[in-house]
């Protein structure tokens, strides 16, 4: 294997398993709330999960459908724990489908988002970025909403 090949290919392995890691923190989060936690913001100035979630979706689909060809756009409006759950799962599928069909060679190839070319790292590393500003915000209102009776997902304080 020449050097360019084990970079891309090693560069898409750690991709992936860095939304991996995102997603694993954000349902051990979501798994921990009720119903109503959805919808609460911390104040008025603050997103809720229904919000993230829906951002987050919005976002999956728009920049991993047709990932190497196309540059989309996205909406959102008020759903049920259920169907943001659906989406939830509907837009991580989305982006590991993505990831998975990628191949060494791609990872220097030419995307747009919103109209600025990238290339398919920039790109990646870009997603990378913001789902993780999102999954800490998801993380940090759940710990809050949560209280004392917040689940670590990680190693406990003081342990």
């Amino acid at each position: 294997m020449n050097q360019p090949f084990q970079l891309g290919d090693e560069f898409l392995k750690e991709s992936i398993s860095a939304f991996e890691s995102m997603k694993k923190l954000a349902d051990g989060t979501i798994s921990q709330l009720e119903d109503a936690h959805f919808y609460e913001t911390i104040d008025p100035e603050s997103n809720s999960l229904e919000i993230l979630i829906k951002h987050m979706h919005g976002n999956m689909i728009s920049r991993w459908t047709d990932f190497l060809t196309t540059d989309g756009e996205f909406e959102v409006s008020r759903l049920p724990r259920a169907e943001l759950l659906r989406l939830w799962e509907e837009g991580w599928e989305r982006v590991f489908q993505a990831l998975r069909s990628l191949t060494p060679e791609d990872v220097l190839r030419t995307v747009y988002i919103r109209g600025e070319a990238h290339t398919v790292l920039k790109a990646i590393q870009r997603q990378v970025s913001h789902y993780g500003y999102h999954v800490g915000q998801i993380v940090f209102l759940g710990k809050h909403l949560k209280s004392e009776h917040w689940q670590t997902l990680s190693i406990p304080r003081k342990r």
